[in-house]
């Protein structure tokens, strides 16, 4: 059995690489341990090529430790290097092992008497020797897998008594291996407690002792020189795919390096079950042989290839023999990539034009045949580094870290190893949980399939509108009722959001303003335009009202409320105004799938029902539901409070504040009806004697109205607009009021009035995890909201996040360099503003913003250069007279 006295409690990968970081420390030559005679080796039946083909393989796996001993630390240039040499090590691993392999087969098949006592000797080297360490065990469990398998063929007594010999070996290491994994769950855990780390390194102090005599980092590196990857993009292209342009969480499996005569059926039978599609690239000469003639013939392993294909899985080709074609050319280069690609159409005549470089390294000839040959490189973005790790679960932990942080893309694994198999279910259950979708090859392009995507569709939310409708009606001048100041201005000011940023057609906003808004305009306007054949099932209708409202106690002791237009009286208000049941019928005469009414008065008795479903029935039925929503200013007995800033009631205001950005609660993009009232309601409540209602009218059936944000396009200017200090002054008094809540935080139910004198608790869409590109945009909005606020200060800091998040976004850094520039602080604004033109040097702007801060820090001459430039580019621009004006004083 194996020598229990050498067992040492291992960390796993992470507390390897933790205990190992001293290892560059160390330039001294490594060296292949050696039988000593204090220990010796084996016993007196040696193989001595066999013996030093296992050290040469354990050297590899102790050189691949070392050399990603400080992955964490490591740039990204760093780790692409280390990643590039220690995948040239793992390959020559292989070849190790696959030449032990052939020892063993030589050896069983020799007839030799001696030949159990020789795989004795080799057993008790790896059982027993003084030299080794839990951690290089492991280098030898595919050996001994191999021999296991190779010792079922003899039925001898001695063959049967070295096969339960090795099955109690790969037993042990097992054990090993499953504490390895518990460990490594008990560092994350703890991963924030230096303490607790430094105690479990305290463990590995004899071997890391032992490690850095013989290895550095440096003279690996030095030994195997430098693998520079091709010079492209990473982003995706026509003639390569790293992942990362597929959807947004989405990813695409891939296998390279078989197929294994085990371990690919195994990880077929684990896709099945999850019903995941996938990859396998394979090496040729696993499949067979090309001969001189150009002739494939077929070895055995490729029925696993076909098996592959027959179970709908896709074969890309991974080269011949796995050399490293960067460094290959001319015919030797053209038989690495076309003898792969005879077997494979031998092996089914519709394989994929996938073409895969060993260790990612490609030059501009390989590229060149790859278009020729019609293929494509396939490249990835998220590495297991399953060929390196030996602990499943730290395989685990790296794959999802990389997810999370990518959101998408081409994940590499290797179907040769048993801890890919271990590590394979774990990722999926995560990933599936995460709401992750499953890319394969369509014979044009990875795509989901239509029944993934279309079980996956019911989590999506989406606006998908044919077309979208508005009714805005504005009532100042009233004829028999008080005029009202700011009604006119808060229509208008609706319209033009839904026109400019929500995408609604001019033609199909219909604005009715005073003397238009009378009662028969406004019932026609309904039943002319809107009803009947007038929206289609798939359209949007909003109605927004500024006006009086009134509410009237009926026999019942039922209220009633109206809208008033502006031809009722108010002794006939019950007649000739408009009753919340005739709002009611009209909602239900339209044929749009979502309506949305906000009414900016005050009344009571709407007979409204409890607004917005779960989070999980939005997401999942919001397209196919219809939603008849409705906001109000207040109940009866309040007044409309009519004297909020930039000549708006405070209703409207912050009403005007959530459609630009602050209404979604959630952060993925989209504003629901019932985000618009959690963010309305509490906040006028706060800030005025009103308390706006919120619900759903009879009929709705639990859908949302949904508004979609555009990303804002704006580069900030001198003649960007800022609000007044009345506005800012609310606003403040506003955030105050969200108690902490910003746009993308957790969903925590809100609780609003509904015009029946009850409580509504909304339940909000859950937050969402959004990529790096759009926490960019949301963190540059941000920060616009905040330069119109003039909090420049926390403008900065919003714009710096968003450059850290994205550091070629030219918006963002003419953003930062104006809110400098308006703190006076004309040096950083220089800055900010070059960076901006070395980003995008077409951005005009950027050149008038820059012109302007050069002018204020008293360089002239370039302040000259960048108002000249600005005028080249925009002659009659809208900052075309400032720059001449500039220049004449220079």
């Amino acid at each position: 059995m194996m020598a229990t006295t050498m067992v040492r409690p291992w960390l796993g990968m992470a507390g390897l690489l933790l205990g190992l970081l001293l290892a560059a420390c160390s330039d001294k030559p490594p060296q292949v341990p050696q039988a000593t005679a204090e220990a010796p080796v084996v016993a007196s039946a040696q193989d001595p090529a066999l013996l030093a083909a296992l050290q040469q393989l354990l050297d590899k796996h102790r050189r691949i430790i070392v050399l990603l001993a400080d992955e964490q630390d490591q740039s990204a240039s760093d780790r692409a290097t280390s990643t590039a040499v220690g995948q040239q090590l793992f390959h020559q691993a292989l070849e190790q092992r696959r030449s032990v392999a052939d020892g063993f087969a030589a050896l069983l098949d020799s007839g030799r008497p001696e030949r159990m006592a020789v795989l004795a000797a080799l057993l008790d080297y790896i059982e027993s020797d003084p030299g080794l360490y839990d951690a290089d065990r492991l280098a030898f469990v595919e050996v001994l897998r191999d021999l296991h398998h190779r010792l079922a063929a003899d039925s001898s007594l001695p063959a049967v008594k070295l096969r339960q010999r090795v099955e109690e070996d790969l037993a042990a290491l097992a054990e090993v291996e499953r504490t390895y994994n518990a460990e490594l769950t008990h560092i994350f855990s703890r991963f924030q407690r230096p303490r607790a780390i430094a105690l479990k390194r305290e463990k590995w102090q004899d071997y890391q002792a032992y490690l850095l005599t013989r290895y550095s980092r440096t003279a690996i590196l030095r030994d195997f020189g430098v693998v520079e990857p091709y010079p492209m993009a990473m982003d995706d292209g026509q003639r390569e795919l790293f992942g990362r342009s597929l959807p947004e969480r989405t990813v695409v499996l891939s296998f390279d390096d078989g197929p294994h005569r085990a371990h690919t059926e195994e990880i077929i039978a684990i896709l099945k079950r999850y019903d995941v599609p996938a990859v396998f690239f394979q090496v040729g000469r696993n499949l067979g042989t090309v001969g001189e003639d150009g002739q494939a013939r077929l070895g055995p392993m490729a029925a696993i290839s076909r098996q592959l294909s027959a179970e709908g899985y896709t074969l890309g080709n991974h080269s011949f023999s796995h050399a490293q074609l960067s460094r290959s050319q001319g015919k030797d280069l053209q038989h690495q990539v076309m003898a792969a690609d005879t077997l494979l159409r031998q092996v089914d005549q519709r394989r994929a034009p996938l073409f895969r470089f060993p260790y990612g390294a490609r030059n501009a000839e390989g590229m060149q045949l790859l278009a020729e040959a019609g293929l494509k490189s396939i490249m990835w973005n998220i590495d297991s580094m399953d060929w390196a790790d030996p602990v499943p679960e730290s395989i685990v932990q790296r794959v999802l870290e990389q997810v999370e942080r990518e959101k998408r893309g081409i994940v590499l694994f290797h179907d040769i190893h048993e801890r890919t198999v271990k590590a394979l279910p774990k990722i999926l259950d995560r990933l599936i949980a995460d709401g992750y979708q499953f890319a394969g090859w369509n014979g044009r392009e990875f795509s989901v399939s239509r029944a993934r995507a279309a079980a996956s569709a019911e989590a999506t939310v989406t606006t998908a509108y044919a077309n979208s409708w508005a009714i805005v009606i504005g009532i100042n001048d009233y004829a028999h009722w008080p005029t009202l100041e700011h009604a006119r201005h808060d229509a208008r000011a609706v319209a033009s959001t839904l026109t400019g940023q929500f995408g609604f057609p001019a033609s199909q906003v219909i604005v009715l303003e005073d003397g238009q808004a009378t009662r028969n305009n406004i019932l026609a306007a309904f039943h002319d335009r809107l009803a009947d054949a007038g929206t289609g099932r798939d359209d949007r209708v909003f109605v927004f009202f500024a006006g009086h409202g009134a509410t009237r106690r009926l026999a019942s002791g039922r209220d009633l409320g109206y809208i008033i237009p502006v031809d009722s009286r108010p002794a006939d208000f019950a007649r000739d105004a408009i009753a919340m049941t005739d709002i009611q019928n009209i909602a239900e005469s339209l044929r749009a799938k979502h309506v949305m009414f906000v009414m900016d008065a005050c009344y009571s008795g709407l007979g409204l029902t409890r607004a917005g479903p779960s989070p999980a029935a939005f997401l999942r039925d919001n397209a196919r539901r219809s939603a008849r929503q409705m906001l109000t200013a207040g109940g009866g007995d309040q007044q409309v409070a009519d004297g909020g800033p930039n000549g708006h009631s405070v209703f409207t205001w912050v009403l005007l504040q959530a459609l630009a950005g602050k209404g979604d609660l959630n952060g993925d993009g989209l504003i629901t009806g019932t985000e618009l009232a959690a963010y309305v309601a509490p906040a006028v409540a706060a800030v005025a004697q009103q308390t706006p209602a919120f619900g759903s009218l009879p009929g709705s059936q639990g859908g949302e109205f949904v508004f979609e944000l555009a990303e804002n396009p704006e580069f900030l200017t001198a003649t960007t607009d800022q609000l007044s200090a009345e506005a800012i002054a609310l606003n403040g008094r506003l955030e105050a009021s969200q108690e902490g809540r910003v746009a993308g935080s957790a969903a925590t139910p809100v609780t609003v009035a509904d015009l029946e004198g009850g409580r509504n608790t909304l339940v909000l869409p859950a937050a969402v995890t959004v990529s790096d590109r759009q926490r960019a945009q949301q963190a540059n909005e941000r920060g616009l909201q905040l330069y119109r606020e003039k909090r420049y200060d926390e403008a900065a800091e919003q714009l710096t996040e968003a450059l850290k998040l994205r550091p070629d976004f030219a918006q963002a850094a003419n953003n930062l360099g104006f809110v400098y520039y308006r703190q006076q602080r004309y040096a950083e604004a220089v800055r900010w503003l070059e960076n901006t033109l070395k980003i995008d040097p077409s951005r005009a702007v950027a050149y008038l913003n820059l012109g302007d801060a050069c002018f204020h820090a008293g360089d002239h001459a370039r302040a000259r250069q960048a108002y000249a430039t600005y005028l080249e580019l925009q002659p009659q621009g809208s900052g075309a007279t400032h720059a001449h004006s500039r220049l004449q004083q220079l």
